[in-house]
Protein backbone atom coordinates (compact mmCIF):
# COMPACT_ATOMS: atom_id res chain seq x y z
CA UNK A 1 0.00 0.00 0.00
CA UNK A 2 1.25 3.53 -0.77
CA UNK A 3 2.63 5.93 1.84
CA UNK A 4 0.12 8.56 2.93
CA UNK A 5 0.62 11.82 4.77
CA UNK A 6 -2.21 13.36 6.80
CA UNK A 7 -1.75 16.98 7.92
CA UNK A 8 -3.87 18.23 10.84
CA UNK A 9 -3.82 21.56 12.70
CA UNK A 10 -3.23 20.49 16.30
CA UNK A 11 -0.38 18.47 17.80
CA UNK A 12 -2.88 16.98 20.27
CA UNK A 13 -4.59 15.11 17.40
CA UNK A 14 -1.44 13.52 15.95
CA UNK A 15 -1.11 10.46 18.23
CA UNK A 16 -4.85 9.74 18.31
CA UNK A 17 -5.27 9.85 14.52
CA UNK A 18 -2.00 7.90 13.96
CA UNK A 19 -3.40 5.09 16.10
CA UNK A 20 -6.65 5.07 14.09
CA UNK A 21 -4.87 4.87 10.72
CA UNK A 22 -1.94 2.53 11.31
CA UNK A 23 1.55 2.28 9.81
CA UNK A 24 0.67 3.24 6.22
CA UNK A 25 -0.19 6.77 7.32
CA UNK A 26 2.08 9.42 8.74
CA UNK A 27 0.32 12.23 10.65
CA UNK A 28 1.88 15.70 11.07
CA UNK A 29 0.54 18.99 12.51
CA UNK A 30 0.77 22.50 11.06
CA UNK A 31 0.15 23.94 14.56
CA UNK A 32 -2.41 26.41 13.23
CA UNK A 33 -1.76 28.93 10.44
CA UNK A 34 1.55 28.83 8.57
CA UNK A 35 1.18 32.00 6.43
CA UNK A 36 -0.35 35.41 7.11
CA UNK A 37 -0.20 39.05 6.06
CA UNK A 38 3.03 40.78 7.17
CA UNK A 39 2.83 42.73 10.45
CA UNK A 40 5.12 45.56 9.29
CA UNK A 41 2.96 46.72 6.37
CA UNK A 42 -0.62 46.69 5.09
CA UNK A 43 0.11 43.67 2.87
CA UNK A 44 -2.84 44.34 0.52
CA UNK A 45 -2.53 45.57 -3.08
CA UNK A 46 -5.51 47.94 -3.34
CA UNK A 47 -4.82 48.65 -7.02
CA UNK A 48 -4.81 44.96 -7.92
CA UNK A 49 -8.21 43.67 -6.75
CA UNK A 50 -7.17 43.71 -3.07
CA UNK A 51 -4.55 41.02 -3.71
CA UNK A 52 -3.07 39.89 -0.34
CA UNK A 53 0.64 39.42 0.19
CA UNK A 54 1.35 36.38 2.38
CA UNK A 55 4.56 35.52 4.21
CA UNK A 56 5.55 32.55 6.39
CA UNK A 57 4.67 33.25 10.02
CA UNK A 58 7.73 33.68 12.23
CA UNK A 59 8.65 30.35 13.88
CA UNK A 60 6.78 28.23 11.34
CA UNK A 61 9.80 27.65 9.08
CA UNK A 62 10.89 24.56 11.05
CA UNK A 63 7.35 23.15 11.07
CA UNK A 64 7.12 23.51 7.28
CA UNK A 65 10.59 22.03 6.79
CA UNK A 66 9.65 18.95 8.83
CA UNK A 67 6.41 18.46 6.84
CA UNK A 68 8.27 18.95 3.49
CA UNK A 69 10.51 15.96 4.33
CA UNK A 70 7.41 13.81 4.82
CA UNK A 71 5.86 15.17 1.59
CA UNK A 72 8.88 13.83 -0.39
CA UNK A 73 8.25 10.31 0.93
CA UNK A 74 4.47 10.35 0.42
CA UNK A 75 2.37 9.32 -2.55
CA UNK A 76 -0.87 10.89 -1.24
CA UNK A 77 -1.30 13.97 0.95
CA UNK A 78 -4.51 14.51 2.91
CA UNK A 79 -5.13 18.01 4.23
CA UNK A 80 -7.20 17.36 7.38
CA UNK A 81 -7.28 20.79 9.01
CA UNK A 82 -10.37 21.85 10.99
CA UNK A 83 -13.77 21.66 9.25
CA UNK A 84 -14.44 25.41 9.03
CA UNK A 85 -13.42 28.34 6.79
CA UNK A 86 -10.31 28.96 8.86
CA UNK A 87 -9.34 25.29 8.44
CA UNK A 88 -10.06 25.44 4.69
CA UNK A 89 -7.79 28.48 4.40
CA UNK A 90 -5.01 26.74 6.37
CA UNK A 91 -5.20 23.79 3.93
CA UNK A 92 -4.93 26.21 1.00
CA UNK A 93 -1.93 27.97 2.60
CA UNK A 94 -0.29 24.59 3.25
CA UNK A 95 -0.82 23.63 -0.40
CA UNK A 96 1.14 26.70 -1.51
CA UNK A 97 3.73 26.81 1.30
CA UNK A 98 4.60 23.12 0.76
CA UNK A 99 4.56 23.51 -3.05
CA UNK A 100 2.17 20.58 -3.54
CA UNK A 101 1.53 21.19 -7.26
CA UNK A 102 1.77 17.90 -9.15
CA UNK A 103 1.20 15.81 -6.01
CA UNK A 104 -1.94 13.79 -5.22
CA UNK A 105 -3.55 16.17 -2.73
CA UNK A 106 -6.96 15.69 -1.12
CA UNK A 107 -8.97 17.71 1.39
CA UNK A 108 -10.76 15.71 4.10
CA UNK A 109 -12.83 16.85 7.09
CA UNK A 110 -14.30 15.15 10.13
CA UNK A 111 -16.61 16.59 12.77
CA UNK A 112 -15.40 14.34 15.58
CA UNK A 113 -12.09 12.65 16.38
CA UNK A 114 -13.24 9.04 16.41
CA UNK A 115 -11.89 6.12 14.39
CA UNK A 116 -15.16 5.77 12.48
CA UNK A 117 -15.31 9.49 11.56
CA UNK A 118 -11.65 9.70 10.47
CA UNK A 119 -11.81 6.54 8.32
CA UNK A 120 -15.12 7.68 6.80
CA UNK A 121 -13.51 11.03 5.89
CA UNK A 122 -10.72 9.21 4.00
CA UNK A 123 -13.37 7.48 1.89
CA UNK A 124 -14.80 10.86 0.79
CA UNK A 125 -11.86 13.12 -0.17
CA UNK A 126 -12.53 16.32 -2.13
CA UNK A 127 -10.74 19.36 -3.52
CA UNK A 128 -10.07 22.49 -1.48
CA UNK A 129 -13.25 24.59 -1.49
CA UNK A 130 -12.13 27.99 -2.81
CA UNK A 131 -15.42 29.66 -1.83
CA UNK A 132 -14.63 28.90 1.82
CA UNK A 133 -11.00 30.02 1.37
CA UNK A 134 -12.09 33.30 -0.23
CA UNK A 135 -14.62 33.90 2.56
CA UNK A 136 -11.79 33.61 5.10
CA UNK A 137 -9.47 35.79 3.00
CA UNK A 138 -12.13 38.50 2.70
CA UNK A 139 -12.59 38.51 6.47
CA UNK A 140 -8.83 38.61 7.09
CA UNK A 141 -8.39 41.48 4.63
CA UNK A 142 -11.26 43.41 6.26
CA UNK A 143 -9.63 42.84 9.65
CA UNK A 144 -6.38 44.25 8.32
CA UNK A 145 -7.99 47.28 6.65
CA UNK A 146 -10.03 48.18 9.76
CA UNK A 147 -7.09 47.58 12.10
CA UNK A 148 -4.37 49.30 10.07
CA UNK A 149 -6.47 52.24 8.88
CA UNK A 150 -8.10 53.06 12.22
CA UNK A 151 -5.47 52.08 14.78
CA UNK A 152 -3.13 54.96 13.70
CA UNK A 153 -5.94 57.43 14.56
CA UNK A 154 -5.93 56.03 18.12
CA UNK A 155 -2.11 56.28 18.22
CA UNK A 156 -2.26 59.92 17.13
CA UNK A 157 -5.12 60.92 19.44
CA UNK A 158 -4.35 58.81 22.54
CA UNK A 159 -1.17 56.74 22.55
CA UNK A 160 0.84 54.15 20.62
CA UNK A 161 0.03 50.47 20.93
CA UNK A 162 -3.77 50.75 20.94
CA UNK A 163 -5.84 48.82 18.41
CA UNK A 164 -9.20 48.84 16.71
CA UNK A 165 -10.78 45.78 15.09
CA UNK A 166 -13.73 44.75 12.99
CA UNK A 167 -15.39 42.84 15.86
CA UNK A 168 -13.65 44.27 18.94
CA UNK A 169 -14.70 47.86 18.12
CA UNK A 170 -18.38 46.91 17.91
CA UNK A 171 -18.09 44.89 21.13
CA UNK A 172 -16.55 47.85 22.94
CA UNK A 173 -19.26 50.13 21.51
CA UNK A 174 -22.01 47.88 22.93
CA UNK A 175 -20.44 47.95 26.42
CA UNK A 176 -19.92 51.76 26.34
CA UNK A 177 -23.44 52.44 25.06
CA UNK A 178 -24.89 50.31 27.86
CA UNK A 179 -22.84 52.30 30.40
CA UNK A 180 -24.20 55.56 28.92
CA UNK A 181 -27.78 54.26 29.23
CA UNK A 182 -27.14 53.42 32.91
CA UNK A 183 -25.64 56.88 33.60
CA UNK A 184 -28.55 58.68 31.98
CA UNK A 185 -31.23 56.50 33.56
CA UNK A 186 -33.73 58.33 35.78
CA UNK A 187 -35.21 56.15 38.49
CA UNK A 188 -38.97 56.22 39.03
CA UNK A 189 -40.99 54.99 42.00
CA UNK A 190 -43.99 52.69 41.62
CA UNK A 191 -46.08 50.47 43.90
CA UNK A 192 -47.87 47.13 43.59
CA UNK A 193 -50.52 45.59 45.82
CA UNK A 194 -50.89 41.90 46.69
CA UNK A 195 -53.56 40.18 48.73
CA UNK A 196 -53.68 36.83 50.51
CA UNK A 197 -57.08 35.19 50.01
CA UNK A 198 -58.70 31.92 51.01
CA UNK A 199 -61.91 30.04 50.26
CA UNK A 200 -63.57 28.22 53.14
CA UNK A 201 -61.05 25.90 54.78
CA UNK A 202 -58.75 25.87 51.73
CA UNK A 203 -55.10 26.98 51.72
CA UNK A 204 -54.40 30.74 51.38
CA UNK A 205 -53.22 31.89 47.96
CA UNK A 206 -51.73 35.09 46.57
CA UNK A 207 -53.39 37.45 44.07
CA UNK A 208 -52.02 40.64 42.48
CA UNK A 209 -53.89 43.85 41.67
CA UNK A 210 -54.08 44.24 37.88
CA UNK A 211 -56.63 46.90 36.87
CA UNK A 212 -59.40 49.33 37.83
CA UNK A 213 -62.56 49.60 35.73
CA UNK A 214 -60.89 47.51 32.99
CA UNK A 215 -57.80 49.79 32.70
CA UNK A 216 -54.28 48.81 33.78
CA UNK A 217 -53.52 50.49 37.08
CA UNK A 218 -50.35 52.48 37.81
CA UNK A 219 -49.63 53.37 41.45
CA UNK A 220 -47.01 56.11 41.77
CA UNK A 221 -46.65 56.54 45.54
CA UNK A 222 -47.56 55.20 48.98
CA UNK A 223 -50.51 57.56 49.39
CA UNK A 224 -52.21 56.17 46.26
CA UNK A 225 -51.49 52.58 47.40
CA UNK A 226 -53.01 53.10 50.85
CA UNK A 227 -56.11 54.76 49.35
CA UNK A 228 -56.72 51.67 47.17
CA UNK A 229 -56.17 49.34 50.14
CA UNK A 230 -58.72 51.28 52.22
CA UNK A 231 -61.28 50.97 49.42
CA UNK A 232 -60.66 47.23 48.97
CA UNK A 233 -60.94 46.54 52.71
CA UNK A 234 -64.55 47.76 52.55
CA UNK A 235 -65.38 45.57 49.53
CA UNK A 236 -66.18 41.90 49.21
CA UNK A 237 -63.87 39.65 47.20
CA UNK A 238 -65.42 37.09 44.88
CA UNK A 239 -64.32 34.89 41.96
CA UNK A 240 -65.16 36.50 38.62
CA UNK A 241 -63.81 33.66 36.44
CA UNK A 242 -61.44 30.69 36.42
CA UNK A 243 -59.50 29.37 33.47
CA UNK A 244 -57.52 26.15 33.14
CA UNK A 245 -55.16 25.56 30.23
CA UNK A 246 -52.14 23.47 29.30
CA UNK A 247 -48.66 24.84 28.74
CA UNK A 248 -45.79 23.12 26.96
CA UNK A 249 -42.18 23.93 27.79
CA UNK A 250 -40.30 23.04 24.63
CA UNK A 251 -37.24 20.83 24.62
CA UNK A 252 -33.89 22.63 24.59
CA UNK A 253 -31.71 22.56 21.47
CA UNK A 254 -28.26 20.95 21.66
CA UNK A 255 -25.40 23.40 22.11
CA UNK A 256 -23.93 25.75 19.54
CA UNK A 257 -20.68 27.60 20.33
CA UNK A 258 -22.46 30.68 21.67
CA UNK A 259 -25.08 28.82 23.74
CA UNK A 260 -22.34 26.65 25.27
CA UNK A 261 -20.38 29.79 26.20
CA UNK A 262 -23.52 31.38 27.68
CA UNK A 263 -24.52 28.34 29.78
CA UNK A 264 -20.95 27.71 30.98
CA UNK A 265 -20.63 31.36 32.04
CA UNK A 266 -24.02 31.38 33.74
CA UNK A 267 -23.93 28.05 35.56
CA UNK A 268 -20.24 27.10 35.83
CA UNK A 269 -18.73 30.59 36.14
CA UNK A 270 -16.36 29.99 33.17
CA UNK A 271 -15.04 32.82 31.01
CA UNK A 272 -15.62 32.39 27.26
CA UNK A 273 -11.89 31.72 26.80
CA UNK A 274 -11.87 29.05 29.51
CA UNK A 275 -14.94 27.35 28.01
CA UNK A 276 -13.32 27.18 24.56
CA UNK A 277 -10.00 25.91 25.94
CA UNK A 278 -11.65 23.07 27.88
CA UNK A 279 -14.02 22.25 25.00
CA UNK A 280 -10.99 22.03 22.67
CA UNK A 281 -9.40 19.48 25.03
CA UNK A 282 -12.59 17.39 25.07
CA UNK A 283 -12.77 17.56 21.26
CA UNK A 284 -9.10 16.73 20.60
CA UNK A 285 -8.99 13.74 22.91
CA UNK A 286 -8.85 12.57 26.52
CA UNK A 287 -6.95 9.47 27.63
CA UNK A 288 -9.63 6.99 28.73
CA UNK A 289 -7.81 3.90 29.98
CA UNK A 290 -5.24 3.06 27.33
CA UNK A 291 -6.72 5.02 24.43
CA UNK A 292 -7.26 8.64 23.47
CA UNK A 293 -10.91 9.48 22.91
CA UNK A 294 -12.40 12.62 21.36
CA UNK A 295 -15.40 13.03 23.67
CA UNK A 296 -17.30 15.78 21.82
CA UNK A 297 -17.86 16.94 18.24
CA UNK A 298 -16.32 20.05 16.65
CA UNK A 299 -16.75 23.07 18.92
CA UNK A 300 -17.06 26.00 16.48
CA UNK A 301 -20.58 25.81 15.11
CA UNK A 302 -23.77 27.83 14.87
CA UNK A 303 -25.95 24.86 13.87
CA UNK A 304 -28.28 22.70 15.99
CA UNK A 305 -28.32 19.89 13.43
CA UNK A 306 -27.60 16.36 14.70
CA UNK A 307 -26.43 13.32 12.70
CA UNK A 308 -29.01 10.55 12.24
CA UNK A 309 -26.77 7.97 13.91
CA UNK A 310 -26.33 10.12 17.02
CA UNK A 311 -30.11 10.66 17.21
CA UNK A 312 -30.74 6.91 17.01
CA UNK A 313 -28.22 6.23 19.80
CA UNK A 314 -29.84 8.89 22.00
CA UNK A 315 -33.34 7.53 21.33
CA UNK A 316 -32.23 4.02 22.30
CA UNK A 317 -30.69 5.35 25.54
CA UNK A 318 -33.80 7.40 26.44
CA UNK A 319 -36.18 4.48 25.82
CA UNK A 320 -34.09 2.12 27.95
CA UNK A 321 -33.42 4.61 30.77
CA UNK A 322 -36.67 6.56 31.02
CA UNK A 323 -39.29 4.81 28.87
CA UNK A 324 -41.04 5.46 25.56
CA UNK A 325 -43.08 8.45 26.79
CA UNK A 326 -39.88 10.48 27.35
CA UNK A 327 -38.85 10.16 23.71
CA UNK A 328 -39.14 13.45 21.80
CA UNK A 329 -40.92 13.65 18.47
CA UNK A 330 -39.66 17.15 17.64
CA UNK A 331 -37.54 17.39 14.52
CA UNK A 332 -34.89 20.03 15.01
CA UNK A 333 -34.91 22.53 12.18
CA UNK A 334 -31.31 23.43 11.54
CA UNK A 335 -32.28 26.43 9.41
CA UNK A 336 -33.57 28.24 12.52
CA UNK A 337 -34.90 31.79 12.43
CA UNK A 338 -31.48 33.31 11.89
CA UNK A 339 -30.89 34.07 8.24
CA UNK A 340 -27.09 34.19 8.58
CA UNK A 341 -26.61 30.74 10.14
CA UNK A 342 -23.77 28.79 8.45
CA UNK A 343 -24.98 25.26 9.35
CA UNK A 344 -21.58 23.91 8.29
CA UNK A 345 -21.29 21.44 11.17
CA UNK A 346 -23.43 19.60 13.62
CA UNK A 347 -24.33 20.92 17.04
CA UNK A 348 -21.84 20.26 19.87
CA UNK A 349 -22.65 16.78 21.22
CA UNK A 350 -20.97 13.70 22.73
CA UNK A 351 -19.26 11.54 20.08
CA UNK A 352 -20.43 8.40 21.88
CA UNK A 353 -23.50 8.39 24.13
CA UNK A 354 -22.04 5.42 26.06
CA UNK A 355 -19.32 7.63 27.54
CA UNK A 356 -21.61 8.76 30.37
CA UNK A 357 -20.10 11.66 32.39
CA UNK A 358 -20.07 9.63 35.62
CA UNK A 359 -18.24 6.74 33.93
CA UNK A 360 -15.44 8.94 32.53
CA UNK A 361 -15.24 11.31 35.52
CA UNK A 362 -12.05 9.72 36.88
CA UNK A 363 -10.21 10.51 33.62
CA UNK A 364 -11.24 14.18 33.53
CA UNK A 365 -10.17 17.24 35.48
CA UNK A 366 -12.89 18.87 37.60
CA UNK A 367 -13.58 21.55 34.97
CA UNK A 368 -13.47 19.08 32.05
CA UNK A 369 -16.04 16.95 33.84
CA UNK A 370 -18.34 19.89 34.60
CA UNK A 371 -18.33 21.08 30.98
CA UNK A 372 -18.69 17.57 29.50
CA UNK A 373 -21.54 16.89 31.92
CA UNK A 374 -23.68 19.81 30.67
CA UNK A 375 -22.87 18.98 27.00
CA UNK A 376 -23.89 15.34 27.48
CA UNK A 377 -27.08 16.15 29.42
CA UNK A 378 -28.09 18.95 27.06
CA UNK A 379 -27.78 16.60 24.07
CA UNK A 380 -29.87 13.86 25.71
CA UNK A 381 -32.46 16.47 26.74
CA UNK A 382 -32.62 17.77 23.15
CA UNK A 383 -33.94 14.37 22.03
CA UNK A 384 -36.55 14.09 24.81
CA UNK A 385 -40.22 15.10 25.01
CA UNK A 386 -41.32 18.60 26.14
CA UNK A 387 -42.37 19.25 29.75
CA UNK A 388 -46.12 19.73 30.31
CA UNK A 389 -47.97 21.89 32.84
CA UNK A 390 -51.54 22.70 33.78
CA UNK A 391 -51.90 26.45 34.27
CA UNK A 392 -54.67 28.09 36.25
CA UNK A 393 -55.74 31.73 36.12
CA UNK A 394 -58.31 33.09 38.61
CA UNK A 395 -59.74 36.57 38.16
CA UNK A 396 -61.03 38.10 41.41
CA UNK A 397 -63.28 41.16 41.71
CA UNK A 398 -63.25 43.65 44.59
CA UNK A 399 -65.47 46.61 43.79
CA UNK A 400 -63.94 48.42 40.81
CA UNK A 401 -60.67 46.51 41.19
CA UNK A 402 -59.56 43.30 39.48
CA UNK A 403 -56.99 40.96 41.02
CA UNK A 404 -55.39 37.92 39.37
CA UNK A 405 -54.00 34.69 40.83
CA UNK A 406 -52.11 32.29 38.58
CA UNK A 407 -50.12 29.13 39.14
CA UNK A 408 -48.80 26.08 37.29
CA UNK A 409 -48.88 22.41 38.16
CA UNK A 410 -46.36 20.07 36.54
CA UNK A 411 -48.02 17.05 34.94
CA UNK A 412 -44.99 15.68 33.02
CA UNK A 413 -41.33 16.62 33.52
CA UNK A 414 -40.14 15.51 30.05
CA UNK A 415 -36.63 16.74 29.13
CA UNK A 416 -36.33 18.56 32.47
CA UNK A 417 -35.73 15.19 34.10
CA UNK A 418 -32.14 15.44 32.86
CA UNK A 419 -31.65 19.15 32.09
CA UNK A 420 -33.05 21.74 34.47
CA UNK A 421 -30.21 24.14 35.20
CA UNK A 422 -32.72 26.86 36.07
CA UNK A 423 -34.01 24.55 38.81
CA UNK A 424 -37.52 25.73 38.00
CA UNK A 425 -39.72 25.35 41.06
CA UNK A 426 -43.17 24.21 39.96
CA UNK A 427 -45.62 23.18 42.64
CA UNK A 428 -46.88 19.65 42.06
CA UNK A 429 -49.50 19.58 44.80
CA UNK A 430 -50.97 23.12 44.69
CA UNK A 431 -54.69 23.13 43.94
CA UNK A 432 -56.89 26.18 44.46
CA UNK A 433 -60.40 24.77 44.51
CA UNK A 434 -62.66 27.70 43.64
CA UNK A 435 -65.38 28.35 41.07
CA UNK A 436 -67.16 31.36 39.60
CA UNK A 437 -69.04 33.61 42.12
CA UNK A 438 -67.39 31.99 45.16
CA UNK A 439 -66.87 34.56 47.92
CA UNK A 440 -63.33 34.75 49.28
CA UNK A 441 -61.91 35.85 52.62
CA UNK A 442 -59.28 38.61 52.45
CA UNK A 443 -56.57 37.79 55.00
CA UNK A 444 -54.50 40.93 54.28
CA UNK A 445 -53.59 43.52 51.65
CA UNK A 446 -49.88 44.27 51.23
CA UNK A 447 -48.45 47.37 49.48
CA UNK A 448 -44.96 46.94 47.92
CA UNK A 449 -42.65 49.80 46.94
CA UNK A 450 -40.46 49.40 43.81
CA UNK A 451 -38.14 51.53 41.71
CA UNK A 452 -37.55 51.15 37.98
CA UNK A 453 -34.12 49.66 37.25
CA UNK A 454 -31.59 50.68 34.60
CA UNK A 455 -30.57 48.05 32.02
CA UNK A 456 -28.04 45.55 33.38
CA UNK A 457 -24.38 45.73 32.46
CA UNK A 458 -23.14 42.88 30.31
CA UNK A 459 -21.66 39.67 31.65
CA UNK A 460 -19.66 37.56 29.20
CA UNK A 461 -22.76 35.38 28.71
CA UNK A 462 -25.15 38.25 27.91
CA UNK A 463 -22.53 39.96 25.73
CA UNK A 464 -22.08 36.81 23.61
CA UNK A 465 -25.88 36.53 23.28
CA UNK A 466 -26.12 40.17 22.13
CA UNK A 467 -23.25 39.81 19.64
CA UNK A 468 -24.90 36.75 18.13
CA UNK A 469 -28.36 38.38 17.98
CA UNK A 470 -26.85 41.37 16.17
CA UNK A 471 -24.86 39.23 13.72
CA UNK A 472 -21.53 40.55 15.01
CA UNK A 473 -18.65 38.13 14.45
CA UNK A 474 -18.82 34.36 14.35
CA UNK A 475 -18.72 31.63 17.02
CA UNK A 476 -14.92 31.45 16.83
CA UNK A 477 -14.49 35.21 17.43
CA UNK A 478 -16.37 35.71 20.71
CA UNK A 479 -13.75 34.36 23.13
CA UNK A 480 -10.67 36.03 21.54
CA UNK A 481 -12.56 39.34 21.14
CA UNK A 482 -13.49 39.51 24.83
CA UNK A 483 -9.94 38.46 25.79
CA UNK A 484 -8.51 41.25 23.56
CA UNK A 485 -10.63 44.11 24.97
CA UNK A 486 -9.77 42.98 28.52
CA UNK A 487 -6.05 42.72 27.66
CA UNK A 488 -6.08 46.20 26.04
CA UNK A 489 -7.63 47.56 29.27
CA UNK A 490 -10.63 48.92 27.33
CA UNK A 491 -12.84 46.89 29.67
CA UNK A 492 -12.46 45.41 33.16
CA UNK A 493 -14.32 42.47 34.68
CA UNK A 494 -15.52 42.64 38.29
CA UNK A 495 -17.70 39.89 39.79
CA UNK A 496 -18.34 38.55 36.25
CA UNK A 497 -19.66 41.97 35.10
CA UNK A 498 -17.96 43.97 32.29
CA UNK A 499 -17.31 47.70 32.82
CA UNK A 500 -15.71 50.07 30.28
CA UNK A 501 -12.57 51.81 31.54
CA UNK A 502 -11.87 55.51 30.97
CA UNK A 503 -9.49 54.44 28.18
CA UNK A 504 -12.20 52.26 26.64
CA UNK A 505 -14.67 55.15 26.63
CA UNK A 506 -12.14 57.51 25.05
CA UNK A 507 -11.34 54.93 22.34
CA UNK A 508 -15.06 54.39 21.68
CA UNK A 509 -15.70 58.15 21.43
CA UNK A 510 -12.92 58.53 18.87
CA UNK A 511 -14.22 55.51 16.91
CA UNK A 512 -17.68 57.12 16.84
CA UNK A 513 -16.24 60.49 15.79
CA UNK A 514 -14.19 59.08 12.91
Amino acid sequence: MSNNLVIVESLAKVNTISRFLGKNYKVEASVGHVRDLPKSQMGIDFENNYEPKYITIRGKGEVLQKIRKEVKNSDCIYLATDPDREGEAISWHLYHALKLDGKKVYRITFNEITEKAVKEALKHPRDINMNLVDAQQARRILDRIVGYKISPILWKKIRKGLSAGRVQSVTLKLICEREKEIREFIQEEYWTIETNLKHGKGKPFLAKLMSKDGEKIEIRNQEEALKIINECQNNKFYVLSTKKSERIKNTVFPFTTSTLQQEAAKHLGFSTQKTMNIAQQLYEGIKIGKKEVGLITYIRTDSVRVADGAKEDAHTYIKEKFGEKYLGEKKINSKSKKVNIQDAHEAIRPTNINYHPIEVKEYLSKDQYRLYNIIWNRFIASQMAPAQYETYSIKIKSGEYLFNASYSVEIFDGFMKVYNLEDEKVKKDLKIDVKENDELTCINLVPNQHFTQPPSRYSEATLVKTLEENGVGRPSTYAPTITTILARNYVVKENKILYPTELGEVVNNIMNEY
